[in-house]
């Protein structure tokens, strides 16, 4: 593996060789359609494939760190709660989509030291692409072909040459602030949806400008996240702009639009 350097070189190796086990699990089971699914009490899917994966994670991270808590989206905390590092793991980010066979999920891997997250792992196999980045390691991408690139954000500073990824969800209807989302939308250059974890990705990538999250989301969806965006030089923040993964709101950007955006959805 390719020596990465700064203060987290052996964490990022390690969260990358499970990554890369977890890929070689959870991407066969994808394709060859072979698992059952079930509900949440929040009405969202969840497969044998999810549970299985997060004990898989969380067993590795934990052979290796001994002293560190983890904390999965499907099964809790593993450890004593009070350790000042933290594993934050979604093993199957984008649950809905896998199950119906669309290839846009990943495996989410964050570390959180004394509640901050300093570092990021997001695989997504089925698209063939693995981000990664954090506190001293910078950002990165490699995909499928094998290419690898330092990620940093646009420059784009007007919103309306921006391109943004929005997600739209009953949450925001609820906030009465589906208009305000829509009326900011329109003012930019071009809209899409893409997602879960890929939109703030593209952002990383500087392929998109802002991402606006969907209401609802949780701790275990923006840990690996955050800290990415952040080494590529943007901003993540919930809908206020407070910089945090611990709120139902997420919203990243190159930075330079995104008291713009946040004023917008006031």
């Amino acid at each position: 593996m390719q020596a990465i350097p700064g203060q987290l070189h052996r964490e990022v190796a390690v969260a990358l060789a499970v990554a890369d086990a977890i890929d070689s699990f959870t991407l066969p089971r994808f394709d060859a359609r072979d698992f059952k699914v079930d509900w949440k009490d929040n009405q969202t899917e969840v497969s044998e494939i999810d549970r299985e994966a997060e004990l898989m994670i969380i067993e590795a991270l934990r052979a290796r760190f001994p002293d560190d808590d983890a904390f999965g989206e499907e099964h809790g905390l593993a450890g004593n709660g009070r350790a000042s590092r933290r594993w934050v793991i979604d093993p199957i980010d984008g649950t809905s989509g896998f199950v119906r066979g669309i290839p846009v999920w990943a495996t989410l891997i964050g570390l959180l030291v004394d509640g901050r997250p300093v570092l990021g792992v997001v695989s997504a196999p089925a698209l063939g692409m693995r981000w990664w980045g954090g506190l001293g390691v910078g950002a990165h991408l490699r995909t499928a072909r094998g290419t690898e690139r330092t990620l940093v954000v646009s420059t784009v500073a007007d919103i309306a040459d921006a391109q943004v990824s929005i997600t739209h969800s009953s949450g925001w209807d609820r906030l009465g602030l589906t208009g305000a989302l829509v009326g900011m939308q329109q003012r930019t250059h071009r809209s899409r949806n893409m997602g879960d974890f890929w939109q703030h990705m593209l952002v990383a990538e500087g392929a998109v400008d802002v991402a606006v999250d969907a209401i609802g989301v949780a701790p275990y969806d923006l840990a690996a996240i955050a800290p990415i965006v952040e080494a590529a030089g943007g901003r993540f923040t919930d809908r206020h702009g407070e910089a945090t993964h611990k709120h139902d709101s997420a919203i990243s950007s190159n930075g330079l639009l995104h008291d713009e955006v946040i004023a917008a959805l006031r």
